[in-house]
């Protein structure tokens, strides 16, 4: 049995590596800045689970103590002039932890980098690869393309350009070749990375068996998901800044997050070599082709069954901070709105209302003030609505809702939510349910926490609003829970999803 460390697993690839590794027989220990974020995932407790900040050398070391297999799977997804020393720093410190700790392999998921003009974040990646290969500690690095699977970022840009525009003017970059990876062909390849030859230091390329522009895979996904073939016009004008904040208008990736990805587009990336193939073969039937790879995400996209998602790691620049329950310690003022409302219905159904809140189901209060805040958000630069959620109706901490993200939820209880729009200050919204004097109460609290005089002049110039949006949110959980309840009473609401009030008919 080897034991394997795998850092990132709150995001995209660690988190569906982890019960990969499982299920192949290995011991896993996972390194995360906190436990708290895994909680709720079905595998959590077949793990150890070690608090690290690879960063810290003495935390990432005592982290690596006694692993024999070491997975590398931390970068950072944002624009600015210090993700790439902030890289850096942390794959510096856990090479060096990795090699005082006598692991024996460290395995990096990368990217194809370009011979010429690499982006800013391609070149932080290809020094990512190089320091760890240079660590002295044997090390295997992937170098994957654009990967193919529900919930991936690159999946769910292709998805919605594609889905929402059937006529499109685009920048060059979509003339631009690369090579698409199922996430089941990279999963193979991390997985059976522990069995490859002893002492093994170098690269290997990975890609799927197509080679096609970036429009060619716009068209094989209209085709895959039965939509009209989609018109493509090429603009050179766009530049990767304007493209970028062009892709987080029309798709749920915020455009700190698009721009990376944009500007990687613009280099062909094609495997120069397939070395891996003499190592680990190929599965029977071949490599999973593009058109197949993307008719699989949607499958598991319309059987709710995305275990992890993009959104799964924090987004680049969103608050982290956790809720100040003392203003002198928080440093000053904290604002709050509190409301609560009696509902005529079992706490189990009031319950399921709140769990289900956000996405499709809504925030049972003026969508159209919703929308309007999510789109400024995204002009802004930030995340806006379209994040949605990871399942439609079960939470669990570390999940992106909406502009939200899961802090806190006590199943039956609480969920407390943190704001990741873009906001002059700290922001969170707490939802509960509870037993009182033999009833159910249904308990709001919006939270604010403001930085410097825009934060309170911020708190000032909405706190009219909230009348409107919060104000109305009780009676319509209200509303929802007892409809719900009278489905649970005449034995229905088993086989029911959570309905929200109508959204078009709130009041």
């Amino acid at each position: 049995m080897t034991r394997c460390l795998v850092t990132g697993a709150t995001g995209y690839i660690g988190g569906r590596l982890v019960p990969e590794l499982l299920e192949a027989g290995h011991d896993v220990r996972c390194m995360v800045r906190s436990a708290e974020r895994l909680r709720g995932r079905a595998w959590r407790g077949r793990v150890e689970v070690a608090e690290a900040d690879a960063t810290e050398a003495e935390t990432t070391r005592a982290a690596l103590e006694g692993v024999d297999v070491a997975f590398y799977l931390i970068h950072t997804m944002a624009a600015g002039r210090d993700f790439a020393a902030r890289d850096r720093v942390a794959a510096t410190t856990f090479a060096a932890a990795a090699r005082d700790a006598g692991v024996r392999r460290i395995v990096y998921l990368g990217g194809l980098t370009p011979r010429e003009r690499p982006s800013p974040h391609m070149r932080s990646r290809a020094e990512v690869e190089s320091i760890l290969l240079g660590s002295g500690v044997p090390t295997v690095a992937f170098r994957a393309s654009v990967i193919i699977g529900s919930g991936s970022v690159s999946f769910e840009m292709l998805r919605h350009l594609t889905e929402r525009l059937p006529v499109m003017t685009t920048p060059r970059w979509v003339r631009t070749r690369t090579q698409p990876i199922a996430i089941r062909d990279v999963l193979r390849y991390l997985v059976r990375a522990p069995d490859l030859p002893e002492g093994m230091n170098r690269t290997f390329d990975i890609g799927g068996p197509d080679v096609l522009t970036y429009a060619e895979m716009m068209q094989g996904y209209a085709a895959a998901a039965g939509l009209p073939p989609r018109l493509v016009i090429p603009v050179p004008l766009l530049t990767p800044s304007l493209s970028s904040h062009w892709v987080g208008l029309v798709t749920p990736v915020p455009a700190v997050v698009a721009r990376p990805l944009v500007e990687s587009l613009r280099n062909e990336a094609v495997c120069r070599e397939r070395d891996i193939a003499r190592y680990i073969p190929d599965p029977p039937g071949g490599l999973t082709p593009f058109v197949r790879a993307v008719r699989l995400a949607l499958q598991r996209i319309k059987e709710a069954g995305v275990e992890t998602r993009w959104t799964s790691a924090s987004t680049p620049g969103a608050p982290s901070d956790p809720l100040p329950t003392d203003p002198d310690w928080a440093g000053g003022s904290l604002y709050a709105d509190e409301r609560s409302r009696v509902v005529d219905a079992p706490p189990e159904a009031l319950w399921r209302v709140i769990e289900g809140i956000g996405g499709v189901h809504g925030w049972y209060s003026l969508p159209v003030a919703w929308r309007m805040r999510g789109l400024l958000d995204r002009l802004l630069g930030g995340v806006g609505l379209r994040r949605g959620r990871r399942d439609p109706s079960r939470l669990r901490v570390g999940d992106a809702l909406d502009f939200w993200r899961v802090e806190e939820i006590e199943p039956g209880r609480l969920l407390r939510l943190r704001a990741e729009m873009l906001l002059p200050g700290l922001a969170w919204l707490e939802l509960s349910c509870r037993r009182e004097n033999g009833g159910t109460v249904y308990g709001q609290r919006a939270i604010f926490h403001p930085r410097g005089l825009l934060g309170h002049l911020y708190w000032w110039a909405v706190y009219p609003f909230h009348g409107l949006v919060f104000g109305r949110m009780p009676g319509n959980v209200a509303r929802a829970a007892a409809a719900l309840g009278v489905e649970s009473f005449t034995g229905e609401a088993d086989v029911m999803p959570v309905q929200p009030v109508e959204q078009s008919r709130l009041p």
